[in-house]
């Protein structure tokens, strides 16, 4: 009896990965048959490097060249907000804070993880917008929203990893260091966080994915205006953004060029992925 119950939940979970791996299959499948054919009426270049997008215009034209520059732009903006603030708070939990005072502190950063995108967005309206256009001018809607939004909600992702790396690291590394008259900062600076690396490293790059897939907070306070941003305090349009904003009513070439766009993003994703593996790989190989 026991051995058939151990045989049963080893197929039962064989089944589930099998779902996993089949789901992930399927989507790229269609992802991919739906957005290839529009490189048989768009060239490569001309959809990936025009920065026009006119899909109702006559003659019409498909360049994303405006919409990746965007996504490029928030993306590393948001990361270089958010990573030095992420990194101080990790090493805050990792090395410093105890008892109730870091309870209350994790328990924010999971709350801060489990709100809604759209409350971010809200607040983005609220707060954001309002504190640009005072300091900068013009409306505030503008990259620079987008990006402080898309910062406080990578947060907790590039916090919880890099505490759960920072506090992976032996014991004995700081032991040594100290023994040898190294200060608590010196040991944390020039030891423990370089030990800790790949685990940091992983943590920003999930930071990275998330960003780069966020939709809705960006799509309220970016501006969401198909024009080539020159600066972050430009209104500009994410390549999410510009899925979402057209696709209730594209049809032919223009919806292909809409799955086209979601293949970006899709092969931008896998190799983000592919990049936390072989860190992960090559830790250990370290270790």
């Amino acid at each position: 009896m026991r051995s058939f119950k151990e045989r049963s939940g080893r197929i039962i979970l064989l089944l589930a990965a099998l779902v996993s791996i089949a789901t992930v299959l399927l989507i790229t499948i269609f992802i991919f048959q739906q957005g290839v054919p529009v490189f048989g009426k768009v060239s490569v270049l001309d959809f990936l490097f025009s920065t026009k997008w006119l899909p109702t215009g006559n003659p019409p034209a498909y360049g994303i060249l405006s919409f990746v520059w965007a996504s490029f732009m928030v993306t590393a903006l948001s990361l270089l907000f958010a990573t030095p603030v992420a990194l101080a708070v990790a090493v805050y939990l990792a090395e410093f804070a105890k008892g109730r005072r870091a309870s209350i502190l994790r328990s924010s950063i999971e709350l801060l993880a489990g709100i809604p995108s759209i409350i971010y967005g809200l607040f983005g309206i609220a707060v954001i917008v309002p504190a640009i256009r005072n300091i900068f001018g013009g409306t505030g809607y503008s990259l620079l929203a987008a990006a402080i939004i898309l910062a406080i909600m990578i947060l907790p992702t590039i916090i919880n990893i890099s505490e759960v790396s920072i506090r992976a690291v032996n014991d004995e590394l700081r032991y040594a260091s100290v023994a040898m008259g190294a200060t608590k900062w010196e040991t944390i600076s020039r030891v423990v966080l370089p030990a800790a690396k790949s685990g940091i490293f992983t943590s920003i790059i999930l930071g990275l994915g998330r960003s780069v897939g966020e939709t809705t907070a960006v799509l309220l306070v970016g501006g969401n205006a198909a024009i080539f941003a020159r600066t972050p305090l430009d209104m500009g349009r994410t390549l999410t953004m510009n899925i979402i904003t057209d696709m209730s009513y594209a049809e032919g070439t223009h919806l292909q060029s809409l799955f086209a766009t979601a293949m970006l993003l899709f092969i931008v994703i896998l190799v983000l992925n592919y990049i936390v593996v072989r860190v992960a790989r090559h830790s250990r190989m370290e270790d």
